[in-house]
């Protein structure tokens, strides 16, 4: 079974989100903010991760720098799911290391398609 990890500093997303994947037959686990994404991605080597940008701490494109950085999780896909989506948000985010960018609000279907692409 495919496994994501979701960071949102929204207990609400996390929970929309995983309910989404769950029902896709992914296995999921949540992180809070960038910190704990990196931390996670580096012990639990999920199949893909679900990253919103705009967090405390560290956001996510930091933590999407971090990963890509790291031989550990740089093969990971990391696709944002964010309420920053103008076009100079996708060509950054892209620059980041991230394999696409969602924009909030979004489908379900919009979820499933992405876990079809990179899952």
């Amino acid at each position: 079974m495919p496994k994501a990890l979701i960071v949102d500093d929204s207990p609400a997303e996390l929970a929309n989100l995983r309910n989404i994947l769950s029902e896709a037959g992914w296995q999921t686990s949540t992180a809070s903010n960038g910190n704990e994404a990196v931390a996670k991605a580096r012990s639990e080597k999920p199949n893909l991760i679900l990253c919103d940008i705009i967090m405390p701490d560290m956001d996510g494109f930091e933590a999407c720098r971090q990963l890509q950085a790291d031989p550990q999780t740089k093969s990971i896909p990391v696709v944002f799911v964010s309420s920053k989506n103008q076009k100079a948000d996708q060509l950054w985010a892209k620059m980041q290391g991230a394999k696409a960018l969602i924009g909030k609000p979004y489908e379900a279907a919009q979820i499933i398609e992405t876990l079809k692409a990179f899952g």
